[in-house]
């Protein structure tokens, strides 16, 4: 069998499952293919009738991998009988700091996503994301079913995408906080093209660290995503995930209700929690539970549910 008859093949079988499976569950946008054969170490994601394909750029490509990068990009335009305009190619290197937000494009052109009852505006080419962690859509159905009528908190809420799915569930009021103005207003778009209030709501240009520390409102809902590493200017000092995440969960106490809960994800594929968390709440982990069936790779991100340690289990 051809190489490009192999991939093809694995694309068609991807595509008709989890097609079908998106539709009946009510979303739009879908990983289809991650690296499942080693000759072809990439990654597709589907956004309605378009694909990106993300690949590891090496400092040198040799022949073969060239031939199966032009293999798959054919195998994609086949399954999804799409354009080649349609294809959409990014690179992946290794990330330092905030160079993920770097603009690739300037073509500022926005398309609409559904996700259940929510819909999300999405940029395929300006960026390396999109504006929408597709690994993150579990975490967004759980905020969305339990946040009838509560406060919530989106810590380094990124383009709101938490915080829709949190107000489209009824939230009282979302506290959305982003050091990015750009994302801040891509937020208030994403409540705007669900015909969200945004009276209701508050966007806060802040950084999350500063915010967390000066905050004195209460919240049901804490939801904290902050990178694995941040050197951004805004910021005194650099921040690692695993290292100041005593800091973080510390202050996310503090903030939240007697009976919140706190949603606590990250990207750090080794992440352990410090004994320290541990000892100051209750710490369950949910990761199984946040992955999508459509992510093959398990160790995406981690999740933990924190909540208050009651009384009686006070030492």
């Amino acid at each position: 069998m051809s190489d490009l008859k192999t991939i093809q093949n694995r694309l068609e079988k991807n595509y008709k499952h989890r097609a079908k499976w998106a539709k009946r569950e009510g979303f739009e946008a879908f990983r289809l293919y991650n690296k499942d054969i080693p000759e072809f170490p990439f990654i597709v994601d589907v956004y309605k009738d378009n694909a990106i394909i993300y690949e590891k750029r090496d400092e040198e490509i040799d022949a073969e991998k060239f031939d199966h990068f032009n293999f798959i990009i054919s195998a994609v335009k086949y399954v999804l009988n799409i354009p080649e305009e349609k294809v959409i190619i990014k690179s992946r290197k290794r990330q330092v700091g905030d160079t993920q937000y770097t603009k690739l494009e300037e073509r500022n052109e926005l398309i609409v996503v559904k996700e259940y009852k929510s819909e999300f505006l999405v940029n395929l080419h300006d960026y390396l994301d999109t504006g929408l962690f597709l690994d993150h859509r579990p975490l967004r159905q759980i905020v969305s079913k339990s946040a009838e009528g509560k406060k919530v908190l989106n810590l380094f809420s990124y383009t709101g995408s938490i915080s829709v799915a949190a107000a489209v569930g009824g939230a009282s009021k979302v506290t959305s906080v982003d050091m990015s103005s750009t994302y801040q207003n891509w937020a208030k778009k994403n409540f705007e093209q669900n015909n969200i209030p945004l009276a209701n709501h508050n966007f806060i240009v802040d950084s999350a660290l500063e915010y967390l520390e000066k905050a004195s409102q209460r919240f049901d809902i804490i939801v904290l995503d902050p990178p694995t590493f941040s050197n951004s200017k805004g910021m005194e000092e650099d921040f690692e995930v695993e290292k100041d995440q005593l800091f973080l969960v510390k202050h996310c106490l503090r903030l939240l209700d007697p009976n919140g809960v706190l949603y606590f994800s990250n990207n750090k594929r080794k992440f352990k929690i410090s004994p320290e968390v541990l000892e100051l709440a209750n710490v369950q982990d949910i990761t199984p539970r946040t992955i999508p069936e459509d992510y093959k790779d398990t160790k995406v991100h981690m999740c933990f549910k924190i909540t208050h340690k009651t009384p009686q289990a006070k030492k």
